[in-house]
């Protein structure tokens, strides 16, 4: 049995080079972390900690999430099942591949979310209603 689309949602590590003399960190996001070429980039900041973001799913894009800055919750649903990722580390990345449901919640004060994406903004690739989103993984 194959795992599901879901099931092989996990964090990626993202290379962190720490400066021996105590002067920060840097990590690089290089093709080999990111399986598409990004043709857009964008973040999500000042975002009130009761509020939530995304609330969709995309037919062909594929996005890879960071938190650049404290934490946020990334609610993942396939049409079946759902599953909650934290994001709350610089060198930790989420891949959400097309076909799955977002919502980002939990927002912490200062935190900052960027997104790096496969396409260019197309709204015919948006799936912005859960029962058209269930319907359409024919759940």
């Amino acid at each position: 049995m194959q795992p599901r689309k879901l099931d092989s949602i996990s964090l990626t590590d993202i290379p962190k080079i720490s400066d021996p003399d105590g002067r920060g960190n840097l990590s690089v996001v290089e093709k080999d972390i990111i399986p598409f070429e990004i043709k857009r980039v964008y973040y999500l900041y000042d975002v009130p900690s009761d509020s939530s973001r995304g609330g969709h799913a995309h037919k062909e894009l594929q996005q890879f999430l960071i938190a650049l800055s404290g934490s946020f919750d990334v609610v993942l649903d396939d049409g079946t099942r759902r599953r909650t990722i934290t994001l709350n580390r610089p060198n930790k990345g989420l891949l959400i591949p097309n076909g799955i449901w977002r919502e980002l919640e939990n927002f912490s004060a200062g935190s900052v979310c960027l997104s790096l994406v496969s396409e260019v903004y197309e709204e015919s690739d948006y799936i912005r209603d859960y029962e058209t989103f269930k319907s359409f993984k024919g759940s």
